[in-house]
């Protein structure tokens, strides 16, 4: 009730919106967390998929307490910042370079942004039911019926640029991309909640022939699945390399972060040259106050250099599928009408 008098609808993210109240933790270690009234709980959450590693994971912590102590916000160049970049180029396939955002919805705002510069074009091709961040840019065909936007106060123009299409039709892809008008197509290469209709085998490589063969730039959503089905995400596990990548949650540790990485010719694209009629109406933009906010690369560097063998993954995987096959007897057992399905740690 105190947070309704302030907050509206008393929470901060829409996903937290619980009937009859959200849950109110105090605290959390590992895999479990405690809420207000000391009831303890299995996380099997996980911070919205953002803590690989579990809460409160020594190696995260201690990175984060160092770091605080010789500043939480430089307001300038840091060297953690090169080093973080460095571990996602050495992981990503797809990262020939790295921009750092403070969010998956900026990363994807980005992308989409970096995609029409490259290409001279307006639309964005975008599969019903994949998620990526509540921008204007991408509020369309999230949830049934879609064609109702995400949200109110979208202008229709702005959803105008986004072309829906069904998952797993490439026919369909390929359709609209000979339009002549579309910069990008964008997807959840798998899980979170893309997950919910199962990427088909060869899809993803039918994207990406099909969009290599017509220049139009190739974007994975990669801000779930990132770092979590392989130290180098759905695009390694899968064996299929984007154009650009966008990441966020794991990338971070945990802590606000996201990225967009991608190919050396379009991440240019951002880079000041010197010359000032190229850097003032044709260079793509970014700013942001806490873009590579030094608390965030701390925590992101002890995760990315815990995960990087893969051994993490594979025991988060076999987990993943036993806790899945056991769900799935319970519910044969008992004659519930369902099934339970995933992928990696999903």
């Amino acid at each position: 009730e105190r947070a309704r008098r302030t907050i509206p609808g008393g929470i901060t993210h829409d996903i937290r919106h619980l009937p009859p109240f959200p849950v109110y933790v105090s605290r959390a270690q590992g895999s479990r967390k405690w809420d207000v009234d000391g009831q303890e709980y299995v996380d099997y959450w996980m911070g919205h998929g953002a803590l690989f590693l579990g809460h409160c994971h020594p190696a995260v912590v201690s990175a984060i307490q160092e770091q605080a102590a010789r500043g939480t916000h430089l307001g300038a160049c840091h060297e953690a910042e090169v080093r973080w970049a460095e571990l996602v180029q050495r992981l990503i396939s797809s990262a020939e370079m790295v921009r750092f955002t403070m969010s998956g919805t900026e990363a994807t705002h980005l992308a989409l942004r970096l995609a029409r510069a490259y290409t001279a074009r307006p639309k964005v091709i975008k599969l019903t039911g994949h998620f990526h961040g509540w921008h204007d840019g991408v509020a369309a065909g999230v949830h049934p019926p879609f064609d109702v936007p995400l949200s109110a106060g979208i202008p229709g123009a702005t959803l105008d640029q986004v072309l829906l299409c069904h998952p797993n039709d490439p026919k369909a892809v390929q359709g609209l991309i000979e339009r002549g008008d579309v910069a990008a197509v964008i997807l959840e290469p798998a899980g979170g909640q893309a997950g919910l209709i199962p990427t088909i085998p060869g899809y993803l490589q039918e994207l990406r022939a099909l969009t290599t063969r017509e220049r139009v730039v190739l974007i994975f959503d990669e801000v779930i699945t990132g770092f979590r089905y392989a130290p180098g995400g759905a695009q390694a596990y899968f064996g299929v390399t984007p154009d650009l990548t966008t990441l966020a949650k794991i990338v971070a540790g945990g802590l606000p972060g996201g990225a967009v990485a991608g190919k050396r010719e379009i991440m240019s694209l951002i880079a000041h040259r010197g010359d000032p009629g190229w850097d003032r109406s044709e260079r793509v933009a970014h700013a942001g106050t806490f873009n590579a906010n030094p608390l965030s690369a701390a925590a992101g560097i002890a995760t990315l250099e815990t995960v990087a063998d893969g051994t993490l993954h594979a025991r988060a995987n076999k987990l993943g599928e036993e806790l899945r096959a056991a769900l799935g007897l319970v519910m044969k057992r008992a004659g519930a009408p369902g099934a339970v399905f995933g992928e990696s740690s999903i």
